[in-house]
């Protein structure tokens, strides 16, 4: 049996002329990729329960990309201005099922706000707006639609210094794409950065030693068709649930 990835979705709401839809939504990108690497994706609504039983199903948990992460969440008192489309609902049930996911020895992989739901969800802290807050940012930008670059294009490289403890890099240089304006300040206890952006920011992390609880700033879902590298990721990941999900055999 294939393992079962649990990928958390963004909120949308939609009018029509026939009403207003709150809707649960994801990217495709994030469900192919899971596809490709051999698992089988399933999209997790947030609710106030059913945690445990959504953990009791999935092998694999993908935290996805999306908005701002609420300040108060990691002891920002004011919101800058920059923060945008913050979600109490989802920021309360990623945390709780990553907590839960990391109780029950599940693997783990986070996207970009994924990476930041892992630093707050363990004690860390954001930088709110990189552009303001992180002036050398320029010389990369982080932002790359707003440079005119498509979403499977790289937009700058990283440079990878603990890259054995993850193995989704080839070398120490890997070209992503970039479309996040927040980024981990301070990294939460337990976290090893394994690599940065060319003006200091994390780019990559991983939970101690073993790398079945990682993630990444960038989005390789939006890249791996085109850069077949950037499934490694998913494959690492969907390789961790499977050896998971495999019987303990009896001796």
């Amino acid at each position: 049996m294939k393992p079962i990835i649990g990928i958390t979705p963004s909120s949308q709401t939609d009018e029509m002329a026939h009403g207003t839809f709150h809707r649960h939504c994801l990217s495709s990108p994030y469900a192919r990729a899971v596809e490709a690497a051999g698992g089988v994706p399933i999209v997790l609504p947030p609710q106030e329960d059913g945690i445990d039983e959504l953990l009791a199903v999935i092998d694999g948990l993908l935290l996805s990309g999306g908005p701002d992460i609420e300040p108060a969440r990691f002891g920002d008192e004011t919101v800058h201005p920059a923060t945008y489309g913050i979600d109490l609902p989802r920021d309360r049930f990623e945390i709780d099922l990553f907590h839960g996911a990391l109780q029950r020895d599940i693997p783990v992989f986070g996207i970009c706000r994924g990476i930041q739901v892992i630093n707050v969800a363990l004690g860390g802290t954001l930088i709110q707006d990189v552009p303001t807050q992180h002036p050398t940012s320029a010389e990369v930008g982080h932002r790359q639609h707003e440079r005119g670059l498509e979403s499977s294009a790289i937009g700058h490289q990283v440079h990878a210094t603990e890259a054995a403890l993850v193995p989704i890099f080839d070398g120490d240089e890997l070209g992503v794409n970039s479309f996040h304006h927040q980024a981990i300040r301070d990294l939460a206890p337990g976290l090893v950065p394994v690599a940065y952006s060319p003006d200091g920011l994390i780019e990559a992390v991983v939970l101690d030693a073993p790398g079945t609880i990682f993630a990444v700033q960038w989005h390789p879902e939006m890249m791996f068709e085109r850069h077949p590298i950037h499934l490694r990721p998913f494959q690492h990941l969907v390789s961790a649930a499977a050896t998971r999900k495999q019987p303990a055999i009896a001796i």
